[in-house]
C-alpha cells in the first residue's frame, strides 16, 4: 500500500511502518492535504458498501472536477463521475457521499460538474 493513499482512492496521509493514520505538524503537510481529495467516514463507508473502487484515471478526474468547481465558485458539488455520483464539499476537497446513478435526487449542492 503507498504510504500517501488508502484502498478505494482515498487520499489520506498514513504511515508507512505501521499503516495508520499519521498527524503531519509541519507547513508541507499541511499544503499536501489541502491539495488532495479527502474523503469523509460516510464517503468511505458508502464506496465499502456499493463496491465502487476509484481508478487512478478517475482520481485524476475527480482532482480536475473539484478544481474545474472551485474554478466557477461553487462550493459543494455533485460530480458525475462514470456511473458514480459524488457529493463533494469543494472548499474542503472532500468528498461527502458516493453513490451509483440510479438514484436521482441530491440536496445540498449549488453546482454539478461532469467528468
Amino acid at each position: 500500500m503507498n504510504p500517501l493513499q488508502k484502498i478505494n482512492g482515498a487520499s489520506l496521509i498514513y504511515d508507512a511502518n505501521n499503516n495508520k493514520p499519521k498527524q503531519v505538524d509541519n507547513s508541507f503537510g499541511q499544503v499536501f492535504e489541502e491539495t488532495q481529495v479527502q474523503f469523509s467516514k460516510h464517503a468511505n463507508m458508502r464506496l465499502d458498501t456499493r463496491n465502487i473502487n476509484l481508478s487512478g484515471d478517475q482520481m485524476n478526474r475527480l482532482e480536475k472536477g473539484i478544481e474545474d468547481a472551485r474554478n466557477k465558485g461553487i462550493r459543494d458539488s455533485l460530480i458525475m463521475l462514470d456511473n458514480v455520483a459524488l457529493v463533494v464539499n469543494v472548499t474542503n476537497r472532500t468528498v461527502i457521499t458516493a453513490v451509483e446513478q440510479e438514484k436521482k435526487v441530491f440536496t445540498n449542492i449549488d453546482g454539478a460538474v461532469i467528468v
